[in-house]
């Protein structure tokens, strides 16, 4: 997802304009300096950008329930009730992180600062932890044959590749006069598509940018909607429709509608039902995103300061959860598929995350999640 910027203070939310956007983690570029003065002065020193404790806040949870429910998955067959946990918290948690990661990509424009940041931020750690991945799984699950390709992502790398896809077209998506309803056509049409293949994992790179186009259209005054009281109330009456009609569906439903990384007709469905869930789903996951943010807490918290070092959690709690599969530790353990066994799972899985989000942790992966690679750049990109 997943794609996820030290002072962390309650700030206003950011103007829709380019010049007042908030720093981010990502690739979006810094402040440039001002110009020298007359009289060969130094400029004026750029006082930094206070960062919206709301958005750190929502990054932190949003990559919470991805760990948790990445976790579940190993535990979750025989269980009516975690299968409907899950398939709720994959409804919305990915598309959300994807509208927030779309609000904070308005103003990419193809600049030559914006490019690099692009490539150090995003491209870079993907061939990083797409080696990485590749060469765990080869190791610690013996598969000789795992490959390492940079055209096939696997496991949770994916959403890297997607994201660097959808932030380098953003000039185009921005340029269009209706943007989300081409998005929509577009993810309909790749949910019938099954010859799309598996090359940048482009089913799931199309089947969600719906949700980046959203958040590319979307302004500062549409969170404080979100935020209203009655929204708010709201939110908890909309997750338990949702958990109820997660768990009557939980055994008539393929999961692999929630992925959105195949095809209706490599799930053994009707191509017309590949229009159907695409749109039904985005409503259901939008719904379900506006319910979450509501809850987000505007204030700064405990946990606000890991909002920065969300793109180190995502990244790294992968290793944990597949590590424990290859070592038998779901199999040797029955009852963490009881309800105890849920919660442990659930709470080990939150708590990794977290110490992964932390600020030592995200100092110790700057070499390769936010490079400054001023070798690779022409001097006048690496002073912006």
């Amino acid at each position: 997802m997943f794609h996820a910027p030290n002072v962390f203070q309650r700030a206003p939310l950011p103007s829709a304009t380019r010049e007042s956007e908030p720093r981010h983690r990502g690739p979006l570029p810094t402040a440039e300096a001002p110009p020298a003065t007359a009289g060969n002065k130094p400029p004026t020193a750029v006082p930094a950008r206070k960062r919206d404790a709301y958005f750190d806040n929502a990054k932190y949870l949003a990559i919470v329930l991805v760990a948790m429910a990445h976790a579940w998955e190993p535990v979750m067959e025989g269980s009516r009730t975690t299968r409907a946990l899950y398939m709720v918290a994959y409804t919305f948690h990915m598309p959300a992180f994807i509208i927030v990661s779309g609000y904070f990509s308005r103003s990419f424009d193809m600049s030559a600062a914006k490019v690099k940041r692009l490539v150090t931020g995003v491209a870079v750690p993907y061939v990083v932890f797409e080696t990485a991945y590749s060469l765990f799984k080869r190791y610690a699950d013996d598969s000789p044959g795992q490959p390492i390709s940079l055209t096939d992502p696997w496991y949770l790398t994916w959403f890297l590749i997607a994201l660097f896809i959808w932030r380098i077209t953003t000039p185009l998506w921005q340029s269009l006069r209706h943007p989300l309803p081409v998005a929509l056509v577009v993810a309909v049409l790749a949910s019938f598509s099954p010859t799309i293949g598996d090359d940048l994992d482009l089913q799931r790179v199309l089947q969600f940018l719906p949700f980046f186009v959203l958040g590319l259209r979307l302004k500062p005054e549409h969170f404080e909607l979100v935020r209203r009281r009655e929204v708010r109330m709201a939110a908890p009456a909309v997750f338990a429709s949702a958990l109820a009609a997660a768990y009557w569906l939980a055994p008539r439903m393929q999961l692999g509608w929630l992925y959105r990384s195949n095809s209706a007709q490599e799930m053994g469905a009707p191509w017309w039902s590949g229009a159907v869930m695409t749109l039904l789903l985005f409503g259901c996951a939008l719904l379900l995103s506006i319910a979450f943010l509501s809850l987000v807490p505007r204030r700064r918290t405990w946990f606000t300061v890991l909002g920065a070092g969300t793109i180190c959690g995502y990244l790294l709690h992968g290793f944990l959860v597949k590590g424990a599969g290859y070592a038998g530790v779901f199999d040797a353990e029955p009852w963490l598929s009881a309800p105890v066994g849920l919660v442990v799972v659930s709470l080990v899985a939150a708590a990794a995350v977290t110490l992964m989000c932390t600020p030592p942790v995200r100092r110790a992966l700057r070499p390769v999640t936010e490079p400054e690679m001023n070798w690779a750049f022409r001097r006048d990109t690496t002073r912006r």
